[in-house]
C-alpha cells in the first residue's frame, strides 16, 4: 500500500532552559546551560546536588489548586506542552474527526514523585494503609496521554510508550506509522518527564550514572568532553502534533517538516551500558534511513543521544562514523543535553524539537561546555563545539537510547511539495 505522507502541524515545549517553543530556541541557539543547584530538596547529604530544573514553574498559573492536587508534576508538564502544541497547530476542534485524533505519549518513569511521597508517608505513620485515593492514577505513566485526551475528546489510540530514555522517541515513531497506515488524521505525541526527586537524584547516583560536578553545576553536563563524568538529571516535556499531509494542506495549517522515516533497534548485551562498538546504534540508524528511503550522505545534522557519559558518548559517534563513511565529517553533530541536561523519557521529544527548529532557522545549536580533547572520539568530526554554526539544514536525525537497549532514531526533512 502506499503510505502517506506526515507533517509536523505543532509544537510545544517545557524545559530547563525555556517554558515554551520561542524560549527553548532562544535558550538553545544562545548556548544557554539549564544547570544549577537543586531548589525541589536538600541535597546535603546526595552525591550530585545539582540538576535541570523547569525554572519559574507555578503549577497554579495553569491549573486550579484541585486540579494540581490530581496531577503529578509529569502530567502537569505533559497537559502544557500539548496544549501549547495543540494551540500552535491550530486545530479546528469543531471541524476534526476526534474518533481519528489520537495521543501517543513517552514517560521512561512517569509519577515516581507520587510514588515517592505516599511511601514516605506510610512508612512515617502507624502502620495504617492510608493512602491518597489519587495515588494510582497520579503515578501511573499512561495517565499523561489520557488526561490530554479527556480534556480535548480525543478518542483515537491513547497509550504511553516506556522504554526508558527512548521513550517518547517511540512515541513519536508510533504516531508516525499509525498516521502513513491511514489510521488517524492527527495524533498529539511527544514525552514528559519530573525525576527530580530524592528517589531519581538517589538511584541515578547509586548507578553511578550522575556527573558530580558540584563545583560547577553549569558545565556539568558536557558531551564529548574529555573530563565528562555522567550526565546531568533533567526535566520538563515537549510535545509534537503530527498530522496527515493532506489533511494538514487541505485545513491550511502550517508545516514545520516532514516526519520522514523511525528506526528502533536493541543492543541486547547489558542493562545499563552500551555496547562497546555501537552495533545496536549502528544499526538503529540505518534502520532509520532504510525506512526514510534515503541515503546516508543526504543527512545534514544529527543531534545525538550524547549524555555526557564516558562510554555512551564514545560509542554513538563511533557508530556513526561506521553508518555515515566519509560523509561523517560533513554532518553537523551536536548534543543538546549539554544545555538541556537529560530529560529521560522526554529527551526524545524535546530533541525531536531542536532538531525541527534548526532545519527551521538553519542554524545547529552548540555542544557546550568541551573544553579537553577526547583521545577515543575521531577528530575530523565536527561536533558543533561551544557555539551554534549557521548551516542549510534539509535533513535532520535525532538519536535516543534507553536504558535496556533500547534504541530509536527520527528523521525529518524540509517540506517539499
Amino acid at each position: 500500500m502506499e503510505l502517506k505522507r506526515v507533517v509536523v502541524t505543532g509544537l510545544g515545549a517545557l524545559t530547563p532552559i525555556g517554558n515554551n517553543i520561542q524560549e527553548y530556541w532562544d535558550g538553545l541557539k544562545s548556548g544557554k546551560s539549564g544547570c544549577a543547584p537543586i531548589t525541589y530538596f536538600d541535597t546535603e547529604k546526595f552525591k550530585t546536588k545539582f540538576a535541570c530544573e523547569v525554572k519559574n514553574y507555578d503549577p497554579l498559573q495553569h491549573f486550579n489548586r484541585k486540579e494540581a492536587r490530581k496531577l503529578d508534576r509529569f502530567a502537569q508538564y505533559a497537559l502544557i506542552s500539548s496544549d501549547q502544541a495543540i494551540q500552535d497547530a491550530a486545530l479546528d476542534m469543531d471541524a476534526i474527526d476526534k474518533f481519528r485524533v489520537g495521543v501517543i505519549w513517552g514517560a521512561g518513569i512517569g509519577g515516581i514523585e507520587t510514588f515517592q511521597n505516599e511511601v514516605i508517608n506510610f512508612s512515617q505513620g502507624d502502620g495504617t494503609p492510608r493512602f491518597n485515593p489519587f495515588f494510582i492514577p497520579k503515578m501511573i505513566a499512561d495517565i499523561a496521554p489520557g488526561n490530554i485526551s479527556i480534556k480535548h475528546g480525543f478518542m483515537g489510540p491513547n497509550y504511553t510508550t516506556v522504554s526508558a530514555c527512548a521513550s517518547s522517541a517511540n512515541a513519536m515513531i508510533d504516531a508516525l506509522n499509525y498516521i502513513r497506515l491511514g489510521h488517524c488524521d492527527i495524533i498529539v505525541t511527544g514525552g514528559s518527564e519530573a525525576a527530580v526527586t530524592m528517589a531519581g537524584l538517589g538511584g541515578f547516583n547509586a548507578m553511578h550514572a550522575l556527573s558530580t560536578r558540584n563545583e560547577s553545576p553549569q558545565s556539568a553536563s558536557r558531551p564529548f568532553d574529555g573530563s565528562r563524568d555522567g550526565f546531568v538529571l533533567g526535566e520538563g516535556a515537549g510535545a509534537l502534533v503530527l498530522e496527515d499531509y493532506e489533511h494538514a494542506k487541505a485545513r491550511g495549517a502550517k508545516i514545520y517538516a516532514e516526519v520522514i522515516g523511525g528506526g528502533m533497534s536493541s543492543d541486547a548485551y547489558h542493562m545499563t551500558a552500551p555496547h562497546p562498538e555501537g552495533i545496536g546504534v549502528e544499526r538503529v540508524m540505518l534502520n532509520c534511513l532504510k525506512d526514510a528511503g534515503i541515503e546516508a550522505g543526504e543527512v545534514d545534522a544529527i543531534n545525538t543521544h550524547g549524555t555526557s557519559t564516558p562510554l555512551g558518548d564514545v560509542a554513538e559517534l563511533k557508530a556513526i562514523s561506521k553508518v555515515f563513511g566519509a560523509h561523517a565529517n560533513k554532518i553537523n553533530i551536536n548534543s543538546t543535553k549539554s544545555m538541556t541536561g537529560h530529560l529521560l523519557g522526554a529527551a526524545g521529544a524535546i530533541e525531536a524539537i531542536a532538531s525541527i527548529l534548526s532545519m527551521q532557522h538553519n542554524l545547529v545549536p552548540p555542544t557546550i561546555n568541551h573544553a579537553e580533547v577526547d583521545p577515543n572520539i575521531d577528530p575530523s568530526l565536527n561536533l558543533t563545539l561551544n557555539k551554534a554554526q549557521s548551516r542549510e539544514v534539509h535533513i535532520a536525525m535525532s538519536n535516543t537510547f534507553g536504558f535496556g537497549g533500547h534504541n530509536a532514531c527520527v528523521l525529518f526533512r524540509k517540506l517539499e511539495a
